[in-house]
């Protein structure tokens, strides 16, 4: 939340800025698995969809280039804060996309990560609002045709510089982004699981609660998983909302930052709802099946320094019982 005092939050905040898609590990409430924002970000129930019919790909979903995109001059290194000038105030009344450089390599695809870096301008007076991304990257973002960051990037190369102008809201001013496409990861690729190699962390159980011992090694890459007990039950398909019980520790420390064993009660989440390296964890299980994960900070929270997380920065553990699984209505 932000303190009495401070600016409203940007559209760069509002519309796509979600550093991290993952579980809201709290004790205070573990029904909030949800999208969540950066720091101070508003909740996600609010961020605005498309009313249109959504386009078939990529490119497609990049809106178009208008009289405001391609009023506002760019100057300066790709992936460094750029001089942005235009004429303010800057009238905008769609949203509108131009490309100020092309990168090469392939095009993004649906569903890949992309890393991004970007300045926010207000569009009425030309003040820098915020920057992500130049000293510190940002957590990538998961790209589609539906999202709001699919109508800013389309489906640019890695190496593009796009202007982007959006209206004026009912929360927001009308607003200028320059958004530098720094990489992209397909979906496959991306925090894909592996077996342990060695040093796994053990789990112990009393009185139906669980004791995570991690070991005093450097923490692994990438998302780790071992089936402690596999089950019987039906497979957890991609998107699935699935019932579990689960407790998460620090691979640091071996703190216990949130556990629905010690509330006693289980919880339900869509697996896309979730940071990747659960919903790695866990699609492809079966109901009954006791998983024991480890994932890097990329797969979680976010470096740190990436997001508004205390846990950003940290190779997290958790240990999961997988109770339930049925697809999630649309």
């Amino acid at each position: 939340m932000r303190k009495d005092g401070e600016s409203a939050p940007t559209r760069l905040e509002v519309l796509f800025v979600r550093t991290r898609p993952l579980v809201a590990l709290s004790l205070a409430a573990a029904s909030a698995l949800l999208l969540a924002g950066c720091s101070g970000s508003p909740d996600p129930a609010t961020t605005e969809s498309p009313t249109a019919e959504p386009a078939a790909n990529l490119c497609e979903a990049a809106a178009p280039a208008g009289a405001a995109s391609d009023a506002v001059t760019v100057e300066g290194e790709f992936n460094t804060q750029p001089s942005v000038t235009f004429t303010a105030p800057l009238e905008v009344t769609a949203v509108e996309r131009t490309v100020v450089t092309e990168g090469d390599g392939a095009p993004i695809e649906n569903g890949d990560y992309v890393t991004l870096s970007l300045t926010a301008l207000d569009a009425s007076t030309g003040e820098v609002l915020g920057t992500l991304g130049y000293d510190t990257a940002m957590q990538p973002q998961q790209i589609s045709s539906v999202s709001p960051l699919g109508e800013l990037v389309g489906c640019a190369t890695p190496g593009t510089r796009v202007v982007a102008a959006l209206p004026a809201t009912d929360s927001s001013a009308a607003q200028v982004y320059v958004v530098d496409v720094v990489s992209a990861t397909p979906e496959s690729e991306w925090c894909a699981v592996e077996p342990f190699e060695s040093d796994v962390p053990t789990v112990a159980f009393s009185d139906d609660n669980p004791t995570i011992t991690v070991p005093s090694v450097e923490p692994p890459s990438g998302v780790r998983v071992e089936v402690l007990e596999e089950g019987d039950g039906e497979e957890v398909g991609a998107g699935d909302t699935v019932e579990v019980n689960y407790e998460g520790v620090t691979w640091a420390d071996g703190t216990v930052f949130d556990s629905s064993y010690d509330r006693g009660e289980a919880t339900e989440f869509p697996t896309d709802g979730v940071v990747v390296g659960f919903k790695r964890a866990l699609e492809g299980q079966k109901v009954g099946s006791q998983v024991l994960v480890s994932m890097s900070p990329a797969c979680a929270y976010g470096e740190a320094g990436s997001s508004g997380s205390e846990l950003a920065g940290q190779t997290l553990v958790f240990v999961i019982d997988i109770l339930g699984t049925a697809a999630t209505e649309q």
